[in-house]
């Protein structure tokens, strides 16, 4: 299958680089660009003085063009590329900058050291830069839980789900992934201002997620040597997460490092009261942001090969 040798190029490339940046200084971000025309088109279709239903529409419309956009781009670049192994190459390269994987793992890994050196105002700062909670609501365990909650969640999100979607539908499920999962985490929030306007977004980016987070979870549990007692924490635990899909990968993570996640947490002075998941784990630290990193490195690993075998095995047949 030649999506899926794309989707391993791709992966070893941010494995290897992510994305650098003088890259970034000059070309800034795909990411960025969606950004700029979601703006752009949110402020001519989510007008405040508009009905409820007027602005639900709008959303539509909005995940119509940007998503239909995405995918037209896939297409006719896919449709330009050479065959063969140079059109893997390129095609490879164009779909690099869309797997975040060194990204999550830098920034998790950003709030690791610090923490492990006992610097909570430095963890406090670096898990700010990923989660949307109160860092300074954050003790140590807090500050722990947070990081490893954003990575359990964002594997799904940021790598497993591109790499799914890039597989399975080419460049052009890659781009439309990635512009659902952007809509998502730009409008998809229930504000005065999303409610309406950002509930297509929300629920498709929870559609396609659906696949991916749940392999995910069985990803952690696997090469964490867990794949029992994992799947028996994801189906208990996973149904009480707010998210239909982020308390799978979260789930799997807590019991395959041990510890408990999720819980009460902070928002912008008021409280959430989420229930634990894996609530019979011991409090995060330190070491365990780090071994759920080592973790998630091997789960990388194991999701590179698989991308390879199913490459191969296709060429082959």
């Amino acid at each position: 299958m030649t999506s899926a040798a794309v989707m391993a190029l791709a992966l070893g490339i941010d494995a290897a680089l992510g994305w650098p940046s003088a890259l970034y200084a000059r070309l800034r971000h795909p990411v960025v660009w969606l950004g700029a025309l979601i703006d752009a088109l949110e402020a001519r279709l989510n007008r405040p003085e508009r009905s409820v239903g007027l602005r639900r529409a709008g959303g539509v419309v909005l995940v119509v063009i940007v998503v239909g956009l995405a995918s037209l781009v896939g297409v006719l670049l896919t449709r330009l590329a050479p065959e063969g192994w140079p059109g893997v190459i390129l095609l490879g390269v164009l779909g690099w900058p869309l797997i975040a994987a060194r990204s999550l793992h830098d920034h998790v890994k950003a709030v690791a050291d610090p923490l492990v050196v006992g610097d909570l105002a430095g963890a406090r700062h670096a898990v700010s830069m990923i989660v949307g909670r109160d860092p300074n609501q954050l003790d140590a365990a807090g500050v722990a839980r947070a990081a490893i909650e954003s990575l359990a969640e964002n594997t799904s999100d940021g790598v497993t789900a591109p790499l799914f979607w890039g597989a399975v539908l080419g460049l052009p499920g890659l781009f439309a992934y990635k512009a659902i999962n952007t809509l998502d985490s730009m409008v998809g929030h229930r504000t005065p201002r999303f409610e309406a306007f950002g509930w297509a977004s929300a629920r498709l980016d929870d559609l396609v997620n659906l696949i991916p987070a749940r392999l995910t979870g069985v990803l952690f549990a696997l090469v964490a040597g867990r794949l029992r007692s994992g799947c028996t924490a994801m189906l208990r635990d996973a149904p009480k997460h707010r998210s239909p899909n982020a308390g799978w990968p979260e789930a799997a993570m807590a019991d395959a490092v041990g510890v408990r996640l999720s819980g009460p947490r902070a928002y912008e002075g008021r409280v959430a009261e989420e229930p634990y998941v894996n609530a019979q784990g011991r409090e995060a630290g330190a070491e365990d942001i780090v071994a759920a990193l080592a973790l998630y490195r091997r789960a990388m690993v194991a999701v590179w090969w698989l991308l390879v075998v199913i490459s191969v095995a296709g060429g082959a047949a």
